[in-house]
């Protein structure tokens, strides 16, 4: 228990330091970081050109390798950005995190829903925010310190059900946010759809709970402007996930985030091995 510990607090403290640099060294750290990765590490190259391959055939070689290079240098970016989430002030986050309709997620609030998606603090409206249990220790104490920064409710996934209700009870409005995991474990509602040229099995732990309790449920499309800057859009998937049809609400968020995808391909994350199933093999 004292070593892990001691390994959280030597985490926390190295990340901390390096959140109080200022972004223009934060980026130059980027950069290196992209020259280490990519060129010498070669971290899960062969994953992230294998799943680029399946899912644009008929894209040529070299468009294949821009978009190659282009995700990496946002990962390594994504990476000195979320440290930076530690030290940054509530003013700087919103200039670069601009969001172009919130009135659609307050409309739903009012109206009594709780939508499935992550926003700054609304007035009279608590955020929270699902998230799976890493299996280090230190970084998951770390993650959560990272998560926590700006005050949301942190929902361990398998607690998500029991908290909606909790909250439901206590008369609080919510905003939740979701991330969809491509590799659920297996069970009785699985949904395989066409992504990105590929039969894709897909999580449907937000649609099963948003049916049950007739929530609303929105997808928020975030464009990278440019370096460090970010603009968030609404559009509304369901007003009451109680009245789709089963497996509705996933086709139609699978179909929004595909034309996110395709839109601006190098910022989807490539690097994890997201059809490792096979929908042959399972039938």
């Amino acid at each position: 228990m004292m070593r892990k510990k001691i390994d959280f607090y030597l985490l926390y403290g190295a990340t901390y330091l390096m959140a109080m640099l200022p972004f223009r060294m934060l980026y130059i750290l980027s950069d290196i970081l992209y020259v280490v990765v990519y060129y010498l590490a070669g971290y899960r190259r062969k994953v992230v050109r294998k799943n680029l391959l399946r899912s644009f055939p008929r894209k040529k070689e070299e468009e294949i390798l821009q978009i190659e290079k282009k995700f990496y240098r946002h990962l390594c970016d994504y990476f000195v950005e979320t440290v930076k989430t530690l030290r940054i002030s509530d003013k700087e986050i919103r200039k670069r995190m601009v969001f172009k309709n919130p009135e659609i997620v307050n409309r739903l609030t009012k109206d009594g829903n709780i939508p499935s998606i992550a926003l700054h603090l609304l007035p009279g409206v608590e955020p929270g925010q699902v998230y799976k249990t890493l299996k280090s220790k230190a970084f998951d104490q770390l993650f959560l310190k990272i998560r926590s920064r700006f005050n949301p409710l942190s929902i361990e996934m398998k607690t998500t059900y029991r908290t909606i209700i909790r909250k439901r009870n206590e008369g609080q409005a919510m905003v939740i946010g979701f991330l969809t995991d491509q590799r659920p474990r297996k069970h009785n509602n699985e949904y395989w759809a066409t992504f990105l040229n590929q039969d894709t099995l897909l999580q449907t732990g937000m649609e099963r709970i948003a049916r049950q309790l007739g929530l609303a449920v929105v997808y928020l499309d975030i464009k990278k402007v440019k370096r460090g800057h970010y603009v968030g859009d609404f559009s509304v998937i369901t007003a009451d996930a109680g009245a789709e049809e089963e497996f509705t609400v996933t086709e139609k968020y699978t179909r929004k985030l595909e034309e996110t995808i395709l839109n601006e391909p190098a910022y989807y994350l490539w690097s994890h091995n997201k059809w490792s199933r096979s929908k042959n093999k399972e039938e």
